[in-house]
């Protein structure tokens, strides 16, 4: 995409990510979450940056994808590191560059942050397609495995 324009999201955008974590939340687990719930969490975010931020990525005044960044402080690392999380990128919209803008736009804002160690993420294990965008991208797969132990659903 060629009009691309990556920022930091407003409030103004709470329904568009909402929608999109909805969509996702479908699309990679076949998960039918609470789009009220989703959204009052979006907007929390939106509200307070110190629990992250969302960045987005418009084309042609429409919004084509999102990404939020979490924190994790690393002790290993005397140093953040930022987890990549609620990825989408709308459907019509996909495989043109958008996930590399918005990964390019929090890489370059952590370059300028000395506080910031690296990224991670975590991906669905039967998500091959992410999987191939993310190590486009230089990310690698980890010897770690996810173990949680949710409160909520």
């Amino acid at each position: 995409m060629t009009d691309l324009v990556v920022r930091l999201a407003t409030p103004a955008d709470a329904d568009t990510i909402a929608g999109f974590n909805h969509a996702l939340a479908r699309e990679t687990e076949a998960l039918e979450l609470d789009p009220d719930t989703i959204l009052a969490g979006v907007t929390r975010l939106l509200d307070n940056r110190e629990l992250g931020f969302y960045v987005v990525a418009e084309s042609g005044g429409e919004v084509a994808g999102c990404l939020m960044i979490t924190f994790e402080w690393s002790d290993w690392r005397n140093g953040m590191i930022w987890w990549l999380q609620s990825v989408y990128v709308s459907p019509s919209s996909r495989r043109q560059g958008v996930f590399k803008s918005l990964y390019g736009h929090v890489r370059d804002m952590a370059k300028r942050d000395p506080d910031v160690a690296g990224f991670r993420l975590y991906v669905e294990k039967d998500n091959t397609a992410a999987q191939r965008t993310y190590a486009d991208q230089g990310m690698g797969k980890t010897h770690y495995l996810v173990f949680e132990d949710l409160k909520r659903t």
